[in-house]
């Protein structure tokens, strides 16, 4: 199983980025997928998830109605849509797939992890 995230970078506060993260056949057949990021000096946090259907998608309170996830089970690729950026926004962002939808918002529950990629965001 893998998933590979790309779409980084360096953007100025106020700019928009857009991550994508492709995946193995069988997590987009039923996972639930998510972002998490981790700044410097910091716990990784639950950033929004989106469960199989994409019927559902909560966020952190730190990026509702800046950020959206979507998915393409199709095309086996989940996106995360990142505008009205700021710097604290600045960290490692991972893709990440759960088996229960329900554990997805919590590191300690994720199944599968791929890479980050850094998302720097200058004032």
């Amino acid at each position: 199983v893998q998933l590979q995230a790309s779409g980084g970078g360096l953007v100025q506060s106020g700019g928009s980025l857009r991550l994508s993260c492709a995946g193995s056949g069988r997590i987009f057949d039923s996972y639930a997928l998510g972002w998490f990021r981790q700044a410097p000096d910091k716990e990784r946090e639950f950033v929004a998830g989106i469960d199989w259907s994409g019927s559902r998608t909560p966020y952190a309170d730190s990026v509702r109605g800046r950020f959206t996830i979507s998915r393409d089970n199709a095309k086996r690729t989940v996106t995360l849509e990142m505008n009205s950026l700021k710097p604290e926004d600045t960290a490692v962002y991972y893709c990440a797939a759960d088996n229960k939808f329900s554990t997805l918002r919590s590191a300690g529950g994720i199944d599968y992890w791929g890479e980050g990629t850094l998302v720097t965001v200058s004032s």
